[in-house]
């Protein structure tokens, strides 16, 4: 497949650069103000060099790239809340010229499901979102394995950030700012953590399971959200004296979406450490399912993008 991304941050380069690995070939590589394209293939190693080095990626501008020969757009620019902008009109430009879309930006997924759906059946193309749950772990083709139909709830944990503080928290008896300042030089925290402590960034994401369960009807307007910034470290020391430690939990049911801090078993499948995310699918025919591992990073969430790309089938066009 002939890949056209858009967004060279973390994802986007990582996408870039594993791109070979899968059999396929970059012809577009955009940030916001530059762009290099190349109908035969880019030199990624170049583009990716030119961006790290502070530059801009090519000297191209990024509206040419939706004039060149691509088969999937990959979408990797910054997710965007309420209109999803600029996120959703890029796929719209996609799907109405008959592309594939894969997205790795979770705003047009998340607040604009129907719309998103309405246009892929006007199209030739498909859009493809794994990478905008849970990184590298296989939580939306697990359920389209399983049929959304037989999938009864959703719920885990998915925001690294979050994750960490809580654990430190609990490990080491400290208060909820140390930890957060701790993260923030460990580069585990973002320098506005905001979305990620809040609880914002998880509910992005049950939002995406919950419309992928009921076929849409959700955005983030319709969860319930809870962060972690008022979890004092007394609390942790009250659970873990019971056995239990708390974690930043969501779940997606037909329902509905619900995010907040929730007292689990200390040893339980919940209770994963770190940066680590879990997530559990209730099935009616096969039980519970779990699955484990990094929820987010450039190279992790490139391989579910890239993983998406092998999914899709061949579009036939008049090109």
């Amino acid at each position: 497949m002939r890949l056209a991304v858009l967004g060279a941050g973390d994802v986007g380069r990582s996408v870039a650069t594993l791109a070979g690995d899968y059999g396929h070939e970059v012809v577009a590589l955009a940030d916001s103000s530059s762009a290099d394209i190349d109908p035969d293939g880019i030199a990624v190693d170049d583009a990716v060099s030119r961006k790290e080095g502070g530059n801009g990626v090519g000297t191209a501008d990024p509206e040419d790239v939706f004039e060149t020969e691509y088969d999937v757009l990959v979408e990797a620019t910054p997710t965007t809340l309420g209109d999803a902008e600029p996120g959703f009109s890029h796929v719209t430009r996609a799907l109405e010229a008959d592309r594939h879309v894969v997205l790795a930006n979770k705003g047009p997924v998340a607040e604009r499901y129907d719309e998103l759906r309405a246009l892929e059946a006007e199209s030739a193309g498909s859009v493809r979102f794994e990478a905008t749950v849970g990184g590298a772990i296989p939580v939306l083709s697990t359920i389209e394995d399983c049929t959304p139909q037989a999938v009864t709830a959703v719920r885990g944990v998915l925001n690294g950030t979050a994750n960490f503080i809580l654990t430190r928290m609990a490990a080491e008896g400290l208060d909820y700012e140390h930890v957060l300042a701790e993260a923030q030089d460990l580069g585990v925290a973002e320098a506005d953590p905001t979305f990620d402590v809040d609880g914002t960034d998880a509910a992005l994401k049950f939002v995406i399971l919950a419309n992928v369960l009921a076929d849409g009807g959700f955005s983030l307007e319709d969860a319930t959200v809870e962060g972690i910034e008022d979890v004092p470290g007394s609390a942790l020391e009250l659970a873990a004296e019971d056995g239990r430690t708390i974690r930043l939990i969501g779940e997606a049911t037909r329902d509905g979406v619900r995010v907040g801090p929730r007292l689990v078993p200390e040893n339980g499948a919940l209770a994963v450490t770190g940066t680590r995310n879990i997530v559990q699918i209730e099935t009616r025919h096969a039980g519970s399912l779990h699955s484990s591992g990094r929820g987010a990073g450039g190279p992790e969430t490139a391989t579910a993008v890239l993983s998406d790309v092998g999914r899709l089938p061949d579009i036939e066009r008049d090109d």
